[in-house]
This record gives C-alpha cells, sequence and structure tokens, in this order.
C-alpha cells in the first residue's frame, strides 16, 4: 500500500506484517496502544490499527531514538514504529524490534477504555471508542465483509444494484410507524402542505420495495442496499429505528423462485464467513456464541425444509410443547415457534408460506383459497424469522381490491397501480434487516451492538 503521510516511511497496515511468510527490514507500522509492559532495559508495547483481530508486538529498547517518550505511550495512544520483522520467542510468530518510535497523540488520563473488558452497556455509552475493543472491531470487520458478500451474490447472477429514495410520500408496509419529512413547523396547528417543501406529506422510507418493483419491470432483477426507518417506539434487542436492508425483486418469478433465491442467498453469505481466515468467526466462538459457527455450517450445508403455515400451526398444535403464546390459525408467529419449528421439529432452516391474508401487507399475491397469500418467511436455529418476502399481487383488480380493503388512498398509489396495467408479469422479492443478518453470523444478540451508531428511541448518539 502506498504511503499516504507526507514524510513518513512507507506504512505496512498490521494484518499485512502478520501475514508475512519471511521477516523483513525496515517496516513501518502506524497504530493504536493497546498495552504496554516496562522492563529495566525494554519494554513491550502491543498496537493494533483495527485491520485485524490479532496485534502485533513491538520491543522498544532503551535508547531507541523516540523512546523517552515510552511512559506517555499508554492504552490508546497513537504511535509511529519503524523496525525489523523478526520471529518472536514468544506465542505470537512475529515481532517487530523497533529501530525508532514516535508518540503522534497522546491520551488524556480519562480516557474510559483502560480496562481490556467493558460490559455492552457501558460501551454503548461511548459509541465512539468502541470499534478500538476487540469485539467491535471483529463486528464491524465482519460487517464489511458480508457487505461485500451481498454485492458479489447479486452481481454474480446479474442483478442490478438500484439505490431507491430515502424521503417517500408512499408507506409500504401501510403501518404508518414512519418518521416524517418537513420543513414546516411541527408544533404549528392546521398544517397547510401545500406550503411545505414537498408540497405533502413526506416521510422517512421503510422499505425501498415499492420503487425496485418499478425497475424489476424493466431490468428484470435488482437489489435494493440502503438504510431505511422505522418510527416504532420499541427496546427490544431485535429493533432500530434506523437499519440497513436488502431487497431483491425478480420479474417473471414466482412464490418457488422466491423461496429458491432466499435460500441460495444465505447458503452464500454462510459460506463466505464460513471462509474467513482473519480470526474474526473465532473470536466469536471463542467470546460471543460457541454455537456460532455450527449454525452457519448448518445452513451452508443443511437443504431448507419448506413447510405451509397451515402446516406448521398444526405441526405445533400436536407438538406437546408449551409455548408462551399457544399456536393458532391466523396468529402471527412468535420467536418460540419460529425456533420450535427450526430447532426441534425440522432440525434445519426451515421456510414457511402461505401465509394469513389478514396478516400481511397489501401487496402480496392471494391465493386461490381467498385466505391465504403467497408469503414466505426464512426460519434458522437460534433467532428465529431472518428473511421474508412474497410473491407480488401482478393482477390489477385484485390489488385495488386490496388497497381499498387496507383503507389506503388510492391515488398515492397510482404508480404502483400503472406496472399492472402497462405490461405486468408475475414477480416476487424479499427482504432481509442487515444487521439481524450479521447478528445471526456473530451471535450478537442485540441489534446496538452491530450498529455502528444505533438510533434507539431516546437514542440518536454520535
Amino acid at each position: 500500500m502506498v504511503g499516504w503521510y507526507s514524510g513518513r516511511m512507507e506504512r505496512t497496515l498490521v494484518k499485512h506484517v502478520l501475514q508475512r511468510e519471511c521477516a523483513a527490514e525496515s517496516i513501518c507500522v502506524e497504530a493504536w496502544v493497546r498495552t504496554r509492559r516496562d522492563a529495566r532495559q525494554f519494554s513491550f508495547l502491543e498496537i493494533n490499527d483495527g485491520t485485524s483481530q490479532a496485534s502485533l508486538q513491538v520491543v522498544v529498547d532503551v535508547g531507541v531514538p523516540g523512546s523517552e517518550d515510552l511512559a506517555r505511550m499508554n492504552t490508546g495512544a497513537a504511535v509511529h514504529v519503524e523496525g525489523d520483522l523478526v520471529e518472536s520467542p514468544g506465542k505470537q510468530r512475529w515481532e517487530l524490534r523497533a529501530t525508532r518510535v514516535q508518540l503522534i497523540g497522546a491520551v488524556a488520563d480519562d480516557y474510559p477504555l483502560q480496562k481490556k473488558r467493558h460490559s455492552p452497556e457501558f460501551l454503548r455509552t461511548v459509541a465512539h471508542l468502541r470499534p478500538r475493543t476487540n469485539l467491535y472491531g471483529a463486528i464491524f470487520r465482519m460487517r464489511s465483509r458480508v457487505a461485500a458478500a451481498v454485492h458479489r451474490f447479486f452481481l454474480e447472477r446479474d442483478f442490478i444494484w438500484v439505490h431507491t429514495p430515502i424521503i417517500t410520500a408512499s408507506d409500504c408496509e401501510g403501518a404508518g410507524e414512519m418518521f416524517r419529512v418537513t420543513t414546516l413547523d411541527p408544533l404549528a396547528p392546521n398544517e397547510n402542505y401545500d406550503k411545505d417543501f414537498f408540497g405533502k406529506p413526506a416521510s422517512l422510507t421503510v422499505s425501498g420495495q415499492l420503487e425496485g418493483e418499478s425497475f424489476a419491470c424493466a431490468l428484470s432483477r435488482i437489489y435494493t442496499f440502503g438504510p431505511t426507518f422505522r418510527a416504532e417506539n420499541s427496546n427490544t434487542p431485535r429493533h432500530a429505528a434506523e437499519f440497513w436492508m436488502i431487497e431483491p425483486e425478480v420479474a417473471f418469478c414466482d412464490l418457488a423462485g422466491d423461496m429458491q433465491l432466499a435460500e441460495d442467498f444465505l447458503k452464500y453469505v454462510a459460506s463466505d464467513v464460513l471462509n474467513d481466515s482473519s480470526g474474526d468467526l473465532d473470536f466469536f466462538c471463542r467470546f460471543v456464541d460457541p454455537d456460532v459457527r455450527r449454525r452457519l455450517e448448518a445452513v451452508r450445508d443443511c437443504p431448507f425444509a419448506r413447510c405451509s403455515y397451515t402446516e406448521a400451526v398444526e405441526l405445533m398444535e400436536k407438538s406437546g410443547q408449551h409455548f408462551e403464546y399457544p399456536p393458532h390459525w391466523g396468529m402471527d408467529m412468535q420467536t418460540e415457534h419460529e425456533r420450535f419449528l427450526t430447532e426441534k421439529l425440522f432440525h434445519a432452516p426451515v421456510i414457511v408460506y402461505d401465509y394469513p391474508a389478514e396478516i400481511k401487507p397489501f401487496y402480496m399475491r392471494r391465493n386461490p383459497d381467498g385466505r391465504t397469500v403467497t408469503a414466505m418467511d426464512v426460519l434458522v436455529p437460534g433467532v428465529g424469522e431472518l428473511m421474508g418476502g412474497s410473491q407480488r399481487e401482478e393482477r390489477a383488480d385484485v390489488l385495488l381490491d386490496n388497497i381499498r380493503r387496507a383503507g389506503m388512498k388510492e391515488q398515492e398509489y397510482a404508480h404502483y397501480m400503472d406496472l399492472r396495467r402497462f405490461g405486468t408479469v408475475p414477480h416476487a422479492g424479499f427482504g432481509v434487516g442487515f444487521e439481524r443478518l450479521i447478528m445471526f453470523v456473530t451471535g450478537v444478540q442485540n441489534i446496538r451492538d452491530v450498529l455502528p451508531f444505533p438510533r434507539t428511541p431516546h437514542n440518536c448518539e454520535s
């Protein structure tokens, strides 16, 4: 890598130093100090630049240029080190014998990450510093890795990435839990939207699906991957006000094709994570959840079971299992139901399909029975629901009836109806919350810990 800091040697990242096959002279590393241990004639610095789980040990002899500042090279300090990479007599393979050190950024006495371990609750109060810890460094490196895998999966299958709008005038889910976007005084009575910026009520999007369908009905295969927002006053470990969604849409596709695409997608991501050699997955297995690797292997290796909603409810009713929420037809499945199906009944990931129409959004295609729609949820062990999707309603008359029955304003969905009047085709798609996907592959149990800066009720800190 080229040096981007004028006046210094070319910098080598810690991950590249640790991956070397042979010793080297005159290496430059710039990083932050994790620990310092002093002896009479030398000091050990453990430094990390965030590029790997492992840190690099630096041996600094007394008298080395810059060593007079060693006492200030405390935990959190930024340092510049030049030296020779040699085999280490300790546990690590390599260590850097410093020929020059320099303190770049000292640390104030009230630096909050002095201890090696802190609770996630405490670290959420210093979100701007928590990426420096082992746990959060691993989480956000994994987040980046999975995002790259998502893009590769779709690009390898001729999908086109579409950037759908963040500001919207339509409510995709019909739930009304949206953040308002306005230039008007929010406290003023008798609002006149003609004077507002957009001339109509506008909100932050809850989904890019409706716009994605427009592009799928022109480009055949598209996907969105971007931020979405829900004004849901929920403080559960699985909900956040701002999160990212992955939403493919495919023209000339039915529910069966949608389920297969979802299964292929999840297997691809699981396989990519299992191929990670950085040590981050090993860290999660050791310190977060020892079953992470086993669950990922199950997703990668096991065929997904498929079960209709009606069959799933009947199986649970006959199982003799005690549920906090007794299963019955027409219910919205709870996590306990989803995990029972995957962990106790099928012992594999499960795709449940054909849900009751009353508990699903207006855009899902109605089945001939009149009671169910072509919806599907992908359930995985240890988590429950991870992905949800459906075949979309492509019949104009049925879709219009759905909109009216949902009490929605027809004029706000005129563009959506146009897709059904101008060359309509069967089409389908699904959505997966990116943060829930990261929770699954890391074993982390709280969504606040996989978001760089979580936005939840009464929390909007940097």
